[in-house]
């Protein structure tokens, strides 16, 4: 049995500035903004190429403190060029940081390199790169 991620909710306090963050800064593509009722609203955005999507809203999101989330992780196969359409679209993200050699995973990881960035409420994410075949 195949078991897979699909959603993660992200704690936010304002649902339309999360959402012009991820959607207009980040990059992610909007699935869909959903008013259910009064004070409850669900959107969801995937990062392009992802199986996963984020879930941001009000009033039916499990109650978490907005910024609460870190560690979210972004794979790219080239660094240094994710770190730069973050940073032309106006995303404050780290540098490159390289973070050891080649482990040996069976394939070309050209060392480990991550970049930083934080949404408007803290929520903390990491882009890293991996370039070995999976």
């Amino acid at each position: 049995m195949d078991w897979t991620l699909e959603v993660v909710v992200v704690p936010v306090s304002d649902v339309d500035r999360a959402k012009a963050f991820y959607a207009d800064q980040v990059g992610f593509t909007v699935d869909h903004d959903t008013v259910i009722g009064e004070g409850q609203r669900v959107v969801q955005l995937t990062p392009p190429g992802s199986g996963c999507s984020i879930v941001i809203g009000e009033g039916v999101v499990p109650p978490m403190p907005p910024g609460s989330l870190k560690g979210l992780q972004l794979v790219v196969p080239d660094i240094q060029a994710a770190r730069d359409e973050l940073a032309g679209r106006g995303v404050p993200v780290s540098d490159v940081q390289v973070l050891g050699e080649n482990p040996g995973r069976g394939g070309p990881l050209d060392n480990v390199g991550f970049a930083y960035f934080e949404d408007p409420d803290g929520n903390a994410w990491a882009v890293q790169q991996i370039s070995y075949p999976r």
